[in-house]
């Protein structure tokens, strides 16, 4: 069980990553679009993409806890 644990503590960090990168492009883009396109939503809109992003690593790492518990 500690080896899958592991997984889920990778994974974890990976999608901890991605949503950095991720929300950085969207926040960028937006920004780029309220300058010269004409958006007229705010740029911290982009900070909506980090929910679901944010509820995968709170599930990662209750699972990671719980393999670990039971591995023991």
């Amino acid at each position: 069980m500690k080896k899958i644990s592991n997984i889920f503590i990778g994974l974890a960090v990976i999608l901890c990553s991605v949503m950095c990168a991720v929300v950085a492009y969207n926040y960028a883009s937006m920004q780029w679009g309220i300058k010269y396109a004409g958006y007229s939503a705010p740029a911290s809109v982009a900070f909506f993409y980090a929910i679901p992003y944010g509820i995968g690593i709170v599930v990662c790492v209750a699972l990671a806890m719980v393999l670990r518990n039971k591995g023991k």
